[in-house]
């Protein structure tokens, strides 16, 4: 699934041939997405400026003067700019056509993606107006983190994957941001020091930005804006490497399930 780092590779690579351009033409092949798609939006968005993306959690917000696209690539879904005319695939579902000869196009396979239409605020958004804080914002601490966790037994894991304590941080990005600050990702969240939390908060950012310079995870298919790869992952210390020796101490990196999720640790660097 893409997640935060990926979404964001998404939107650098798409706003330099889109913002600033009027909308020519809008192509839905399949409405039918995770929610339907606004079947008007041709004539909503026909002649409409692009003013700006913006990126809130794992979704892409596309500004217009009338209202605002919200956009989700689901679990498999990629968003990219093409030349006006490139032939189309099976998966494309949606092509949104600028006046400078480029379009934007939505493929998404499983149709777990969204794009979503509003004239309302769009932090104010049923899907947006609950989420926590940006990991890569100022309103993100550890301090936070450590205040939001008192009295809770959940694992610290499961506890930073919750968009309501704070967005964006997929079962990679706690695998590595945990190993990273010398946490056992089953550890009660609740039992975790405010010392810890700080440790933690700042290994998010870490992870993240690193992620986001490289241009996201590349496990299956993911592409950014731009239909490159990201190559983070050859940088995983933790995911995907259970019964490989720790490239921080050797010790044999073992594997738990959480929340049905694979979580990988070190027994030795992480307590």
């Amino acid at each position: 699934m893409p997640e935060l780092p990926e979404v964001e590779t998404t939107r650098k690579g798409i706003s330099p041939h889109s913002v600033g351009h009027k909308v020519k033409d809008m192509v839905i092949r399949q409405p039918k997405l995770r929610w339907p798609v606004n079947t008007d939006l041709p004539v909503i968005l026909k002649g409409q400026p692009l003013e700006r993306i913006s990126r809130r959690a794992k979704y892409l917000l596309m500004h217009f003067p009338n209202g605002t696209l919200i956009g989700h690539l689901g679990m498999s879904g990629s968003m990219r700019v093409l030349p006006e005319g490139t032939p189309v695939q099976k998966h494309d579902h949606i092509d949104i056509i600028f006046d400078n000869g480029q379009l934007l196009r939505l493929t998404d396979p499983r149709r777990f993606g969204a794009l979503l239409w509003t004239e309302q605020p769009p932090e104010q958004h049923p899907l947006l107006i609950n989420l926590g804080p940006e990991p890569l914002s100022d309103d993100f601490t550890g301090e936070g983190l450590y205040q939001r966790s008192r009295k809770r037994k959940q694992p610290i894991k499961t506890f930073i994957m919750d968009n309501h304590n704070v967005v964006g941080v997929g079962n990679i990005y706690a695998n590595e941001a945990l190993f990273m600050a010398g946490i056992r990702p089953d550890r009660a969240c609740g039992q975790i020091s405010r010392e810890c939390y700080e440790l933690l908060a700042e290994a998010i950012k870490k992870v993240l930005a690193r992620a986001i310079e490289v241009g996201g995870t590349t496990l299956k298919d993911f592409v950014g804006g731009d239909g490159k790869p990201g190559y983070f992952a050859i940088e995983l210390m933790m995911y995907g490497r259970a019964g490989q020796p720790c490239q921080n101490c050797g010790t044999v990196i073992k594997e738990i399930r959480l929340n049905n999720r694979s979580t990988c640790f070190c027994p030795e660097c992480q307590r």
